[in-house]
């Protein structure tokens, strides 16, 4: 069972910055592409930003020009970089996978970014 382990959420000024990692108990090459989702408080889950094997990124035009993911293959890692974060920013943040072949997506568990005063 494929596992994705989030790590990075916390609290964090307007403007500041936050680093979310997702790690795979199995290689990252296995999947199609890997992202980032949030939900914030009653809104639909949202896509973020996502990176293919093959390395194409896409993101929110709302993080555009703020977020940038990256994978590290011989980590099995995704990364999102977060940067001049706004209160609107404040979600549950969630990694998935898209495996190879199958398409099936596995979700993290969620890690908590709150942009506060």
């Amino acid at each position: 069972q494929v596992q994705l382990v989030e790590s990075g959420g916390g609290l964090v000024q307007p403007g500041g910055s936050l680093r979310l990692s997702c790690t795979a108990n199995e290689s990252i090459t296995n999947f199609n592409a890997m992202g980032w989702y949030r939900q914030a408080p009653g809104k639909q889950r949202e896509l973020v930003a996502a990176v293919t094997r093959s390395g194409n990124t896409n993101y929110a035009d709302s993080v555009k020009g703020r977020f940038t993911i990256s994978r590290d293959n011989a980590k099995d890692t995704v990364s999102l970089q977060m940067t001049s974060l706004k209160p609107e920013d404040t979600a549950v943040y969630y990694c998935n996978a898209e495996r190879r072949w199958t398409f099936y997506n596995y979700w993290g568990q969620g890690t908590q970014v709150t942009v506060s005063t």
